[in-house]
């Protein structure tokens, strides 16, 4: 018997509507259509009471590449399907129609599934009407966000599956847990991502007590675990992750006997001892509480779970926590882990030697601990292993083959450490032939050498190859080229690697390599058009850079260069590479001018061609480079005037022209439309006129070194506005990135780079800078360098200069200072270096803390100084001695009459010395005798003493 013809035309209208790209409905022809696709009949009545139309290809294609997805509108001549309990319209797309109001209507239905579908609107209220209804999903159902109420759902009452996944409920946010708890038949609750903010604490009766599965993931809790969850006892599923849960884990979730998942991932502020009370949950499959601040040891929870007469956890994720203790040996006993993640902890011990037993196990997670010693070659038996992850510990001792003899499904090896010390060493015999095929490999730190690792020749299925600092010496063999490998990630660097690099390798789109730090030589190689970034820093490569750089390889977005010996000119292609964002070629022996072509590269970020040679101006269309936030061009011969446009990086973090030949006043626009600069060095150049105002806007710099110019005029007062000289650093600041810069600090040249952040500068030496020095500078209290010295700068030294706590090289020398060193300078402890040499300062020197360790030689030149640890003292009650030019008011104010009597008794003193000596000898000939004798006797003795130690010195060579 057919179909009813009144349901048939009723199927036929339906898909009229329907747009059908991939012919999905291409079976609805025919008499009978309860035998057409997805359509199913009650087979004594022929009713039609079941349409299956889900997309079965949701995440993509059908076999032959077309679309599966219906779409279009929906004919309300499904009403004639009377007996129509189950509609499923899932994961196609109806380009944001609203649900039809008609589906209220389908009294009988029992299952209604549009989740995916794409619809928009909100949810029909006369959904309510569907009293029969057991099954309800509506996960992301809309393409576009819509607020929705929940008064709809008090009509449902046969609920047993309700999906609500993805949809904005925050105006039901107050009232959503009373609306559910009017559902007593319900068994699956899915409300992830649902924009919840209200989690009661208490209920004052539990009407849907038979609950298995609850999901209320990715909402906005911002509570404790609530106490009527655990009059949940038939809970199989519970997902609370990713809210902001706080507080401790009860013990009462041991009464969740039957419960097979639970996850409280992601909350964050769930703390406290981790309950060894979680051991008793034998059913368990899986427990996720990784990123919360869970304390203490797992040792107890273990050994309970090891307890169970059938463990069945496949599944234990405690990472990014604040776990500590060893791992214990009952571990082992956890037959079914399939997947044990322990990362960013602080466990400590080895491995036990009981992982071997864990045959089922496929991913190990130990990164970031505290973990060392020896690592067990028992890890060697996990035969089911895919994934080694070992990174950032503190192992010891040697790896074998017996590490590896069984990991035939090890397809990840990852063993690093962010510190160059090597600790774990593989002695593996070159003629070993591996069990595995990888795909990753990540050495960092590791001693794989002397030779390049010999059992890796097999390995021609590797993706990604990182042997980093793996103390590998000589040239790398020609098997390596020949692997045809297609390599996503290729980093070799901090080697002793020597000889040519081929161009024959085969990178992935959007590859990574890195050859940095070996001695590689020969011209620079260039590969596939696919290369992402390229660091070949530090080598002995030479030539030029490759003309056609732009065009084979068009998508880099990362070139370093640098440290080399290149030479030529920039080429003209490089102004095609339009994705870059970082370029540095500094270090090298490039020539010529700068190009005009930066107007192509909308993204870079860094741009670093420090220590070459080039020369000419400054480009204009440098300027185009709104994203940029550090230019480096020191060392180099560049000259003229800053250009205007340079104004338009309004974004620069670090400006570093220094040692050139630039001229012309600093421009103003650089404190006007610069407000985030950090690093303004434009030492050693011809930079003249007067420091201008507008500098002291940048309220975030913490280094300004402008020495070795032609500046003057006065320090401007507002230099106290620089903030960045008076703040602590904030976590932002400790991550930031701010390249490597050349300083003068504690008497000598140094190049900082990876504490950059860390230095606060002022250096304004070596100008021609006149008047007094503000005692603005002094409010600078996080100021490490302050310098001044070889300017004009008269005046005092600044009393309070002594509120520079944190100052660690204070240089003043040659000026023109006067007056006394300020006492409070004693309290500086921090200060290692000081230089107060050739000024006129007088009085007496500080004493106490680090004074009484300098040396005399910075106070050269001021001769009215006195105290240790110059030899002159200090006579008056004041401490001071005389200038050089009178010894004070009272000296100007003395009788001139003096001055006889000081010339009559100096030649008394002259005549009796001289003669009560001389005359002596002259008339007295016994006694000049026995002095001449003396003087001839010590000239032999320091002749012979010069003798004899030649003669030692010339039988010891």
């Amino acid at each position: 018997m057919d179909c009813l013809e009144v349901e048939k035309e009723a199927l036929l209208k339906f898909k009229q509507g329907l747009t059908d790209p991939s012919g999905r409905l291409s079976s609805w022809v025919g008499e009978d259509c309860c035998k057409w696709r997805g359509v199913s009949c009650y087979n004594r009545t022929r009713r039609v009471i079941k349409l299956k139309l889900g997309n079965p290809f949701p995440n993509g294609w059908e076999g032959d590449g077309t679309a599966s997805e219906l779409g279009g509108e929906i004919n309300p001549s499904l009403l004639s399907l009377k007996y129509l309990n189950y509609l499923d319209l899932s994961m196609n797309n109806f380009g944001g129609m609203e649900i039809p109001k008609f589906i209220g209507s389908l009294g009988k239905l029992r299952y209604l599934n549009l989740s995916g579908a794409s619809f928009g609107g909100m949810i029909p209220p006369n959904i309510a009407n569907l009293s029969n209804l057991c099954y309800l999903d509506l996960n992301t159902y809309s393409i576009e966000p819509n607020k929705n109420g929940l008064e709809w759902l008090l009509g449902l009452s046969s609920l047993k599956y309700l999906n609500l996944g993805g949809i904005d409920l925050s105006e039901a946010a107050a009232y959503w847990l009373q609306t559910i708890n009017t559902l007593p038949s319900l068994l699956e609750l899915h409300m992830p991502n649902c924009q919840l903010s209200n989690l009661s604490p208490s209920l004052p009766f539990l009407n849907f007590t038979s609950l298995s599965i609850l999901d209320l993931s990715n909402n906005e809790f911002d509570s404790t675990i609530p106490h009527w969850l655990f009059n949940l006892s038939s809970l199989v599923y519970l997902d609370l992750n990713s809210n902001n849960l706080q507080g401790g884990l009860p013990d009462a979730f041991q009464n969740f006997t039957s419960l097979q998942l639970l996850d409280l991932s992601q909350n964050s502020n769930i703390e406290g001892e981790f309950p060894r009370t979680l051991g008793n949950l034998c059913y368990l499959r899986t427990l996720i509480l990784s990123v919360n601040k869970l304390s203490g040891e797992i040792t107890e929870f273990l050994d309970g779970l090891s307890a169970c007469s059938y463990s069945t956890l496949e599944n234990l994720d405690l990472g990014f926590n604040e776990l500590t203790g060893n791992l214990p040996d009952s571990l082992g006993h956890l037959k079914n882990l399939r997947y044990l993640q322990l990362r960013s902890n602080s466990f400590s011990g080895s491995v036990p030697e009981s992982i071997g037993s864990l045959s089922s196990l496929q991913e190990l997670y130990l990164s970031q601990n505290q973990m060392g010693g020896i690592i067990p070659d028992s890890l060697g038996q996990l035969s089911s292993l895919v994934v080694l992850e070992l990174n950032e510990n503190s192992w010891e001792g040697v790896i074998t083959e017996a590490h590896f003899a069984n990991l035939s499904s090890l397809k990840q090896l990852s063993i690093t450490r962010s510190s160059p010390n090597v600790s774990l060493v593989f002695n593996i015999s070159s003629d070993w032939a591996p069990p595995f095929k990888l795909t990753y490999i990540n050495l960092r730190s590791c001693q794989l050498g002397p030779k390049f690792p010999t059992w890796l020749r097999s390995q021609n299925e590797l993706t990604t190859v990182v042997l980093n600092n793996a103390r590998i010496s000589g040239t790398i063999p020609d098997w390596l080229w020949k692997l045809d490998l297609q390599l996503r990630e290729l980093d070799i660097a901090y080697n002793q690697l020597s000889g040519r690099v081929p161009n024959s390798l085969v990178f992935s789109y959007l590859a990574n390599v890195d050859l940095s730090s070996n001695l590689f030589d020969g011209p620079l190689p260039m590969w596939s058009s696919n290369v992402s970034t390229l660091y070949l820093r530090d080598n002995l490569f030479s030539g030029p850079i490759p003309q056609n750089i732009g065009q084979v390889m068009p998508i880099l977005t990362d070139l370093d260069i640098s440290r080399n010996s290149l030479n030529g000119s920039i080429p003209l292609s490089m102004g095609n590479l339009q994705a870059l964002i970082t370029l540095v070629i500094s270090n090298n022996n490039l020539r010529g001018e700068i190009p005009q072509f930066w107007n192509k590269m909308p993204s870079l970020y860094i741009v670093d061609m420090s220590n070459n040679s080039l020369s000419g101006t400054i480009p204009r269309s440098l300027g185009s480079l709104t994203a940029l936030r550090f230019l480096v061009l020191s060392d180099n011969n560049l000259s003229g005037e800053l250009p205007s446009q340079l104004q338009n990086c309004s974004a620069l973090e670090s400006l570093d022209l220094g040692d050139n030949k630039f001229s012309g006043n600093i421009p103003s626009w650089i404190g006007e439309s610069m407000p985030s600069l950090l690093i303004l060095a434009l030492r050693s150049n011809f930079f003249s006129g007067k420091i201008p105002s507008e500098i002291c806007a940048l309220s975030a710099l913490h280094i300004l070194d402008l020495s070795h110019n032609n500046v003057s005029g006065f320090i401007p007062p507002c230099f106290g506005n620089l903030s960045g000289f008076k703040s602590e650093l904030s976590d932002d600041d400790l991550a930031r990135y701010e390249g490597s810069l050349k300083l003068v600090a504690k008497g000598r040249a140094l190049e900082y780079n990876d504490i950059l952040y860390l230095v606060n500068s002022l250096d304004l030496s070596n100008n021609s800078l006149s008047g007094e020095i503000p005692i603005e500078l002094t409010s600078l209290l996080k100021l490490g360098t302050l310098n001044l010295s070889s300017n004009n700068l008269g005046g005092t030294i600044p009393e309070n200069i002594g509120n520079l706590q944190w100052l660690e090289t204070l240089d003043l020398s040659r000026n023109n200072l006067s007056g006394p060193i300020p006492m409070t300078m004693a309290s500086m402890t921090f200060l290692a270096h000081l230089n107060l040499a050739h000024n006129n300062l007088s009085g007496k020197i500080p004493t106490g803390n680090q004074f009484q360790t300098f040396d005399p030689s910075i106070y050269q030149g001021n001769l009215a100084l006195c105290g240790f640890p110059l030899t002159t003292d200090c006579h008056d009650n004041n401490g001071t001695i005389p200038t050089g030019k009178g010894e004070d008011k009272d000296d100007e104010e003395r009788d001139d009459s003096e001055l006889p009597w000081f010339f009559v008794s100096m030649g008394l003193g002259f005549i009796i010395g001289f003669w009560g000596v001389c005359g002596t000898l002259i008339i007295k000939n016994s006694w000049r005798y026995t002095y001449f004798r003396f003087v001839e006797k010590m000239k032999d003795r320091v002749l012979l003493a010069v003798a004899l130690n030649v003669a030692r010195r010339t039988r010891k060579v």
